[in-house]
């Protein structure tokens, strides 16, 4: 995580970098453009359709639009989510990060707090909206499936809206700051914990730099480590789902909480069912994660380095 600020000393105020709500939408907006879409639409394609294989789902996503069906929800959704998300969970991680640190908490501590606060407020500030719209995209496709004539995104949206006001628009949003909350903890505890690990194995002094190649393969290891709640994702994906499915149907939860969705998803799929697109996960979570940590702290330096 890219730290903007520098340790407190004592009897002086803290200063608030905001130069990380930029750098946050920039990164993320750039994560998502290159590999992050294209990896999302294939999790959350098998995570919606449980009984599809990887290559069924490949082959579905490519005969919604060939490579642009990689792409689906891109524009506008996952622009907005990135670009807003980016910037709440650099800005909101980094300040946690910064003041335990100056509390005297090791770094792989700071970085599972300051992850898992800025997880937090990125799911309640913008992530539940823009991913409730981003499945809803995705999913129509399995609405056609299954016979009926899916709507347009926009009227989806605003039936959604008339039904249950914001609440049905930010539907599963506990399930994603759930999720959130795990995911970004996690990553960047187990990235900075990587990062000692390299330092104590290398004998790198604590305050010298890390390379890139090391820190991207810190990050690698944290993007992997973190796909461990998977089952909260497809918990996630479910409950935002609006494709219904008739064979399903009578025993798929009225009012769906993170507990009877999840139990829902165990009945109908079992275990695996939970684990469902957590190949595509990983690599999400590694390209997140090494865009959001790694490339951010190189950025942030070379920053520096120009003032």
């Amino acid at each position: 995580m890219a730290i903007d600020a520098a340790p407190a000393v004592p009897g002086q105020k803290k200063q608030i970098k905001w130069s990380n709500i930029a750098l946050g939408g920039i990164m993320n907006m750039f994560e998502v453009t290159t590999l992050g879409q294209p990896l999302e639409v294939v999790k959350t394609q098998m995570a919606s359709a449980r009984g599809d294989t990887m290559s069924q789902a490949l082959k579905k996503v490519w005969s919604r639009g060939g490579v642009l069906g990689f792409y689906q929800g891109l524009i506008p959704w996952a622009w907005i989510e990135a670009s807003t998300k980016g910037a709440v969970l650099l800005f909101a991680a980094a300040e946690i990060q910064s003041a335990a640190m100056t509390a005297g908490v090791g770094p792989a501590a700071a970085g599972l707090l300051g992850g898992m606060g800025g997880g937090v407020a990125q799911a309640y500030a913008t992530v539940g909206f823009c991913t409730c719209m981003k499945t809803a995209e995705i999913t129509r496709s399995k609405m056609a499936v299954n016979g009926q004539n899916p709507p347009s995104t926009w009227k989806l949206f605003a039936d959604m809206y008339k039904k249950d006001g914001i609440r049905g628009i930010n539907k599963g949003v506990n399930a994603v700051a759930l999720r959130q909350m795990t995911n970004w903890g996690s990553r960047m505890g187990f990235a900075r914990l990587a990062e000692q690990s390299i330092r104590s194995t290398r004998g790198i002094p604590e305050g010298k730099k890390l390379d890139t190649l090391d820190r991207v393969a810190a990050s690698t290891i944290g993007g992997a480590l973190g796909c461990w709640n998977q089952p909260i994702e497809v918990v996630r994906v479910e409950m935002q789902s609006m494709a219904k499915s008739s064979a399903a149907e009578s025993t798929r939860p009225a009012k769906p909480t993170i507990a009877n969705t999840l139990a829902y998803i165990y009945r109908e799929n079992g275990i695996k069912g939970l684990y469902r697109g957590v190949t595509p996960r990983i690599g999400l979570g590694i390209w997140q994660t090494v865009c959001m940590v790694s490339f951010a702290d190189v950025v942030k330096e070379w920053l520096e380095d120009k003032k």
